[in-house]
């Protein structure tokens, strides 16, 4: 059982496992298991050039972020268990939380943060209800989100990135995927607001 299962290994998937991985040493968050399952084949970031963002050098790519987004994950918090190659088919909630499905796995989690991309092609069966034509992108792209409130679909269940409704830009899906892991960091400390940084 998870605490937390994350799905998609792209910007917002990355940055939000990063951050919950950071709180390892927090009292609240030090026996939390946390799961994320990265599929990045169909990635936005496969092809994208990056000369406009804060902190990256220009001309970076985003494959080289893809790589090194898992090697960081890994090196720095190897306690968040990596999921690679398997593609996540189904959510099913439960009495406990939720049951995620993939082409090769079965796996339960308390909380699961959804954070693939948002074209119309996304075939996870139990997102059905919450699908809608994304609200900050051209009609023409038919482009979707799932609707939710603050990142949060329901209970549990939380959307980051593109797919919460935010414009595709790398800085705001690397925001949202933070966010996100804020609120669950904040979730486990009883409801008192929480962040993680590290200082020199």
């Amino acid at each position: 059982m998870f605490d937390v299962l994350v799905i998609g290994g792209g910007t917002a998937g990355m940055s939000c496992a990063l951050i919950l991985g950071s709180a390892k040493n927090k009292a609240y968050a030090k026996d939390k298991k946390i799961g994320i399952i990265i599929h990045q084949r169909a990635s936005h970031l496969q092809s994208a050039l990056f000369n406009n963002v804060l902190g990256l050098q220009p001309g970076t790519t985003g494959a080289e972020i893809l790589k090194s987004g898992k090697q960081q994950l890994a090196s720095q918090y190897p306690h968040v268990t990596q999921i690679e190659k398997e593609k996540v088919s189904e959510i099913i909630q439960t009495e406990t939380g939720f049951r995620v499905l993939t082409n090769k796995s079965s796996y339960t989690a308390k909380c699961v943060v959804i954070a693939v991309g948002y074209t119309n092609l996304i075939n996870i069966k139990g997102l059905e209800s919450y699908i809608e034509p994304h609200p900050r992108a051209v009609i023409e792209k038919e482009r979707i989100w799932l609707k939710n409130t603050d990142h949060k679909i329901k209970e549990g269940l939380y959307v980051a990135g593109t797919l919460a409704g935010w414009r595709s830009q790398f800085a705001i899906a690397s925001g949202s995927g933070a966010q996100v892991a804020t609120d669950i960091l904040t979730l486990w400390n009883n409801g008192a607001h929480t962040k993680v940084h590290d200082k020199i």
